[in-house]
Parts: C-alpha cells; structure tokens; sequence
C-alpha cells in the first residue's frame, strides 16, 4: 500500500490509476492523515460480498444455535429484565 499526499495525487492521477488497475491500494494523505484510498472496484466489490455472505452465516448459525436443547434466543430473553 502507498500513501500519497493529495496534491501529488491531483498531480499524478493517471499514473495512480494505472498502479491501481494493477492492483495496488493507494492512501491519499493530507497534511499526513490518511482522507481515501483508491482500490480497484472489482477488488472492493468482492470484499463486500464475501462480507455480506459471512454476515448471512453468522445470522443462520445464531438462529440454529442450541445450548443443552434451548434455543439462544430463549436464554438471551430468560438474561433480559
């Protein structure tokens, strides 16, 4: 990952987008803090459906979780006044 502060970035933008196309992130930077990354789209858009189908599991399995019989859901309400 390279940082790049943002006026070499507004300088450099086509060659930023080629290194990206490549598959490198890249942090613009201003006054030294981190304000947004380039990604490749396909790259992000992929993260977020790999994380949607790990959320979509951890619901199923908590819906099927089973302690001793009960349902966790039954124990969450039985701990709730």
């Amino acid at each position: 990952m390279r940082e790049i502060g943002a006026f070499e970035a507004k300088n450099t933008l086509e060659s930023l987008l080629d290194l990206v196309q490549q598959g490198e992130e890249i942090v613009i930077t201003r006054h030294g803090k981190p304000v947004a990354r380039l990604v490749k789209e396909d790259a992000e858009g992929d993260r977020r459906a790999r994380a949607r189908r790990a959320a979509d599991a951890i619901v199923i399995l908590s819906r099927e979780a089973r302690l001793d019989g009960l349902p966790l859901k039954s124990l969450i309400e039985d701990g709730r006044p």
